[in-house]
């Protein structure tokens, strides 16, 4: 089924059905291999929705161990330099390891031990996930191997020296780009071949059911807090929320609380990169075409043969070719919006937060910061226009310097 000539359906709360299905897009496309175990997990976590002491458990480890609930943040100085709508800013940088990710692995870890196993493995692009999958593994006492692809490992190496510390072996990926699309092909090799003592923490919202409603119902607690941060703070509901996709965790839980709420806008930025040509960016909503990546069916960068394209971004947490269904789904119902944001926009707007709020961003999130800051200045100063900071961006200082050093020496 082709989203584009679908019926107009509306966006709600009550997916995915029963099947893994978000409209048309998600599914379970997998190995035969894998099925028991995304069976067992489905299991799992049905038991565990309906089980008091799991989520007193998880809400505790949230509380006392994260830090949540993270702040909602008036970013007062970077919006005057806008010049309208007021800016605030969802403090996730402030969780414990630096970002949104730890909100899914403990969740996830408590689902591993209720399975009664006793080894973990994840992917990592930006390194966030990595370091969050060591650090709950090492809480809970389990095994951990991250496979990362090795241009990440360049990328990112303070994580990948985070990662180390906290007990996690770091496998690198070599194949293909050697980006986060290929460490994921080979952690489902990984699996295929070890179900029966392993779980897969996968970071983001994709992959085969029940994978993206896990990620997502783990990480709505972003909006969550937001929603009544903003009716304590503000007085009122925000008037539009933004959030920075890739495989799209932190938006689906940035958005998902809001989709029932139609006065809200929800804006997802894209990587942009270098242009629209292929391979010059990573935009799957934008400019891709809906496909099977991963074990899901949803928006993924393509070509004439239907093969997955090469995808680019500054920011290893957003370079990958394919997306979560749930996005696909609220881009076909129109219920969230979705643009992009280039290279250079996400360099230029981490130096403004830098500088006027004294935050560095990571470069993930400064995609997100870069579209508000465009999106704040047209709109009126009573507006208020809520960013999920997803992450810090002390593990991309060294990048940014090489890449700025790069542009200096051809200019």
């Amino acid at each position: 089924m082709n989203p584009s000539t679908a019926s107009e359906p509306t966006a709600s709360q009550n997916v995915p059905d029963a099947s893994g299905r978000f409209g048309p897009f998600g599914g379970r496309y997998v190995p035969e291999t894998l099925t028991y175990a995304l069976d067992q997990l489905l299991a799992a976590y049905d038991a565990a929705r309906n089980d008091p002491t799991f989520q007193a458990e998880l809400d505790g480890l949230l509380t006392h161990y994260v830090g949540r609930p993270s702040p909602l943040y008036h970013a007062q100085r970077l919006s005057q330099q806008c010049g309208g709508a007021q800016i605030w800013l969802k403090r996730e940088d402030l969780n414990h390891t630096g970002a949104h990710k730890i909100n899914n692995t403990l969740g996830q870890a408590l689902l591993t031990r209720r399975m009664g196993k006793s080894r973990v493995i994840a992917e990592t692009g930006a390194g966030q996930h990595g370091v969050a999958t060591a650090t709950a593994c090492a809480r809970f006492g389990l095994e951990c191997v991250v496979y990362m692809g090795s241009e990440d490992i360049r990328r990112q190496s303070p994580n990948v020296t985070s990662m180390r510390m906290l007990g996690a072996e770091v496998r690198p990926v070599t194949t293909g780009s050697r980006t986060l699309r290929d460490a994921i092909n080979d952690a489902m090799r990984d699996w295929m071949s070890s179900v029966e003592s392993t779980h897969y923490i996968i970071g983001s919202v994709v992959g085969p059911h029940p994978f993206p409603r896990i990620v997502r119902d783990f990480q709505s607690v972003i909006g969550c807090e937001t929603r009544e941060q903003c009716l304590r703070q503000l007085g009122r509901l925000p008037d539009r929320v933004v959030a920075c996709v890739g495989g799209g965790s932190n938006a689906a839980g940035m958005f998902y609380p809001f989709v029932d709420v139609p006065q809200v806008k929800l804006i997802g930025v894209e990587a942009g990169g270098r242009g629209s040509q292929p391979g010059d960016h990573a935009s799957p909503l934008t400019y891709g075409d809906p496909g099977i990546l991963h074990g899901s069916y949803s928006y993924v960068m393509q070509d004439a043969d239907g093969q997955t394209c090469d995808v680019h971004s500054i920011s290893a947490g957003l370079d990958y070719p394919g997306v979560g269904p749930e996005h696909s789904y609220w881009k076909a119902t129109g219920r969230v919006q979705y643009t992009t944001c280039g290279d250079q926009a996400a360099l230029d707007a981490f130096d403004s937060l830098a500088r006027s709020e004294g935050i560095l961003a990571a470069l993930e999130s400064s995609h997100a910061i870069a579209h508000t800051m465009q999106l704040a200045a047209q709109l009126p100063p009573h507006e208020a226009v809520v960013v999920c900071l997803s992450g810090r961006g002390d593990k991309d200082a060294a990048e940014i310097a090489r890449l700025r050093d790069s542009i200096a020496s051809r200019t």
